[in-house]
């Protein structure tokens, strides 16, 4: 009997195993950026990586090993996953499947490309910080090309945008409001969120006043963009949930807000770094502190509710430890991987710059132990979904909603 893959009933949510592979090794890179000394730098890079392995304690260089083997590993992944999903989307589009996803709500999967290829440039300069030796003596060079590429990502999601709404707002009628009860529309604004906290990158980096300046705006216009858009699909999903309940398979775009607050987190604090250096505009570590402990409450808050809708409708025994399969259980990754990152920046660039805690007395292992948790279990969720999805076996995949 010819055995088949979930995988081989392809849907464009399938970018999201890429995407979450991504998010797991930013998860290793944060050992490094709290950890690892890296004097005159807003990020650590190959040569003070080495000097912490070579001078550091066994805790430190176990640290470090870990965190090469997790970075070199999810990056791998990350764009073996990619270029998987860019060689089957492009099969996909001489569908009819696709011609019927073009019409339907689910239009907006689509913008999980841009996501996936925001994700990869964004995950492929961390590798190329822990690394490449030299890099820092040339990034400069690097940034100019870096948001000429975020900015082109940042086109096509809007392309996509553009093509979804255009057809949605100027016909009556064709946007199904009752298959409106997920936060599945979201992913445009997640898409816009990940392009704008990858241009955001320079301003945080670069010495460079006009590099600085394009990145603040540039990051600002796609990051309001992000937020604009969550707001309006957020607000719609809810009153569509209210009437008709959530919608069983995408029941984990209940949690999207999580990452969402995770990479607008990051962004703002690139771009204060940026404006801080460059411009002399200064805020307190309390500041930081308390809007990083905001971002928390909301993540908190959806995690909750998510976790809550999840149970009831089964979604777990289903989709995750049960036969069947859905390319949405991918969306579970990105909140776990969210958390535990955001949670290190509370951590090190809240409580211990404010002077709340510590850095690493009892306290700091305590939350950074609650950080890794959230990662290990990414981990292992990753691992079970690819053997659901592309492993070979006899079931195969539910249409995705």
């Amino acid at each position: 009997m010819q055995t088949s893959r979930p995988a081989d009933k392809y849907s464009p949510l399938y970018f999201l195993a890429s995407v979450g592979a991504g998010g797991l090794s930013v998860t290793f890179f944060m050992y490094l950026m709290f950890w690892v000394n890296h004097p005159g730098k807003p990020v650590p890079v190959f040569e003070d990586i080495m000097a912490a392995f070579t001078t550091g304690s066994m805790g430190m260089q176990t640290a470090i090993v870990v965190a090469w083997v997790g970075i070199a590993a999810m990056v791998f992944l990350n764009l073996k996953y990619l270029i998987w999903n860019l060689k089957s989307f492009s099969a996909f589009r001489k569908t009819e499947a696709y011609t019927a996803l073009k019409n339907s709500n689910a239009e907006t999967t689509i913008l999980a490309m841009p996501l996936a290829l925001a994700m990869s440039v964004n995950g492929m300069f961390v590798a190329g910080l822990v690394f490449v030796p030299g890099l820092w003596s040339i990034v400069e060079y690097l940034f100019p090309f870096a948001m000429a590429a975020f900015l082109a990502i940042g086109i096509l999601a809007l392309s996509y945008i553009g093509d979804f709404l255009g057809r949605v707002l100027s016909k009556g009628g064709v946007f199904d409001v009752t298959a409106h009860n997920s936060f599945a529309q979201m992913l445009p604004a997640f898409a816009l969120a990940m392009t704008a906290v990858g241009f955001a990158a320079p301003a945080a980096m670069s010495t460079n006043t006009i590099v600085v300046g394009v990145s603040l705006v540039g990051s600002t216009f796609f990051g309001v963009g992000s937020i604009v858009y969550a707001a309006l699909a957020l607000f719609t999903a809810f009153n569509s949930m209210l009437h008709h309940g959530t919608a069983k398979e995408a029941a984990p775009t209940l949690m999207i807000v999580i990452p969402l607050m995770t990479i607008l987190g990051i962004m703002f604090l690139r771009q204060d770094h940026g404006m801080h250096v460059t411009f002399d505009v200064h805020g307190s570590a309390a500041e930081t502190m308390i809007f990083l402990a905001r971002l928390i409450a909301v993540q908190v808050l959806f995690g909750l509710l998510g976790l809550v809708v999840l149970s009831r409708v089964g979604y777990w025994k289903s989709f995750v430890f049960g036969n069947e399969t859905s390319p949405g259980s991918y969306a579970l990754v990105c909140p776990g991987v969210a958390l535990s990152v955001l949670l290190q920046f509370f951590l090190n660039s809240g409580l211990v710059k404010a002077g709340v805690i510590d850095k690493f007395s009892l306290m700091y292992w305590v939350i950074s132990a609650i950080a890794i948790a959230f990662q290990m279990a990414m981990i292992v969720l990753v691992v079970r979904l690819n053997k659901q999805h592309f492993g070979r076996g006899l079931s195969s995949a539910v249409p995705a909603e």
